[in-house]
């Protein structure tokens, strides 16, 4: 490792996918107590807050003016924002399953201890929807970042010179301020081989120059940095923060394209050992887990993201279940074995390839999508089956696209809507309220809550299908555990 030293980057091109997830997302540490070393660390948990894009929280905590002024009017603007976020996102998982082979190899690791964080919904990387609030450096800076369980890579904007000027009224990490902030030499074995899925560049014109990397997005955006290693701080549930050292860090000098408009840059949360989870799972109890209220909710309430072994149980609603995560199945995302859905108690024929991964199915749980994505051959079974218990109710024919379905609600009855139930391969059952697969999308306007996608492709339970349940990711036991809650 090695201080920073100023070497112009290579304006080479490499494609690479920083997803974040989610619908998840926001840390806030903007109290001054004492901080402790990541050795110091029994008994407590780290809690982040995570805002969600649309929550009126956000308002003023994004440097970019135009995000801040930028909110959807109308809670149909607001759900076509959603759609729209989610289809590039879905582009983009598309194309990094392509990147990584059915044999990617992964680095077991270990876990210790606890934390918790607030996650408010917002951000563009087609690109997840809740940010965190982090404190990078030493000093340490503060930035609201995208938190994404799809990406391994945290990044934020940054400045490695000693003169700076904030460009397009950004927020920047100013390495140079920064003394934990050590770059990668782009000769080391970390450099070349290990960072290599993070897509690091080969060209290494002298011995001293950090490790860059290069890469661009589908919807045209990209970003260009340097990869270094630099301390996060977090707040813990005994009032204090703590500092984890020696974290990758992305130093991201520019971007081009709007994916990322608003935003500091992506909190990792994906499965992998250089993400931002596992090392904070290494150190609070080897799991965290995220209860995301209705998206729906006032703006007083929060949705938290949690490192640590600490449940309330007095906000669970149901007893918690639990199912195998595939973690190296599809690297960096939370892959779960779905083996069917049923409506109202009857399976539904869908065929069994199409959970599968190894022919190009799948299923993953994702912070970062807003609205439950299903391959075709399931979609459609789906669709059939929900439109026939909604027939009493008017359809609206200039259905709002691209929701298949749409109706009057005046005098909807949700109880009379049969339960849609995910049913897993070890025998656990995910039964999503109602509100969450049948949702508002205007006044007196409710649509089917799912997209659909070509086969062969990517099943997605995005986050409103997750909303008001406890997800619990344990990367030791490599299972997820799931029960409703009131998110409290």
């Amino acid at each position: 490792m090695m201080k920073w030293r100023p070497v112009l980057l290579s304006p080479l091109l490499f494609i690479f996918l920083v997803s974040i997830s989610t619908g998840f997302h926001g840390l806030v540490l903007s109290h001054t107590i004492p901080e402790e070393h990541d050795h110091q660390h029994s008994n407590k948990m780290m809690r982040l807050e995570l805002i969600h894009r649309h929550s009126p929280q956000l308002i003023g905590k994004l440097v970019h003016e135009a995000s801040n002024n930028s909110m959807p009017k109308s809670q149909q603007q607001r759900i076509l924002e959603l759609v729209l976020r989610d289809t590039t996102r879905h582009r983009m998982i598309s194309y990094k399953r392509g990147q990584y082979g059915p044999n990617s190899r992964r680095k077991n690791w270990e876990f210790n201890t606890s934390i918790e964080m607030p996650m408010h919904s917002g951000a563009d990387y087609g690109a997840g929807e809740y940010f965190v609030q982090v404190r990078v450096g030493k000093p340490a800076q503060k930035f609201m970042l995208i938190a994404d369980t799809g990406s391994e890579l945290t990044w934020v904007y940054c400045s490695t010179r000693s003169t700076h000027k904030r460009r397009n009224h950004r927020r920047v990490f100013h390495a140079d301020r920064s003394s934990s902030f050590e770059t990668i030499p782009c000769l080391s074995n970390m450099c070349k081989v290990q960072l290599a899925d993070l897509f690091s560049l080969t060209t290494c014109p002298t011995p001293i120059t950090p490790c860059a990397y290069d890469f661009s997005y589908i919807d045209g955006s990209a970003a260009l940095g340097i990869f270094a290693n630099d301390t996060i701080t977090v707040g813990l549930t005994n009032g204090r923060k703590m500092m984890l050292d020696n974290v990758l860090v992305g130093c991201t000098e520019s971007t081009q394209g709007g994916t990322f408009k608003g935003a500091d840059g992506v909190l990792g949360l994906g499965y992998s050992k250089f993400s931002f989870a596992t090392k904070a799972a290494e150190k609070f109890g080897r799991k965290f887990s995220y209860c995301l209220v209705d998206h729906l909710s006032p703006m007083n309430i929060s949705n938290y993201l949690i490192f640590g072994c600490t449940r309330n149980e007095n906000s669970l609603l149901g007893n918690v279940r639990y199912t195998k995560l595939l973690l190296n199945v599809m690297p960096s995302f939370y892959a779960i074995n779905v083996r069917g859905i049923s409506i109202g108690d009857v399976m539904l024929r869908i065929p069994v390839e199409v959970w599968d991964a190894k022919v190009g199915g799948g299923t993953i749980l994702d912070s970062g999508t807003s609205l439950t994505i299903l391959a075709e051959p399931a979609y459609k079974p789906v669709m059939n089956a929900l439109r026939i218990s909604l027939s009493k109710y008017q359809r609206l024919l200039s259905d709002i696209k691209p929701f298949e379905y749409c109706f009057n609600s005046t005098g909807f009855d949700q109880s009379l809507v049969p339960r849609l139930v995910f049913h897993f391969a070890d025998g656990a059952r995910f039964e999503p309220l109602v509100k969450s697969y049948i949702i508002d999308v205007a006044p007196q306007t409710k649509c089917l809550g799912f997209l659909s996608v070509r086969w062969p492709g990517t099943s997605i339970i995005g986050n409103i299908m997750q909303q008001n349940h406890l997800w619990e990711f344990d990367l030791v036991r490599s299972v997820v555990g799931f029960a409703p809650s009131s998110c409290t």
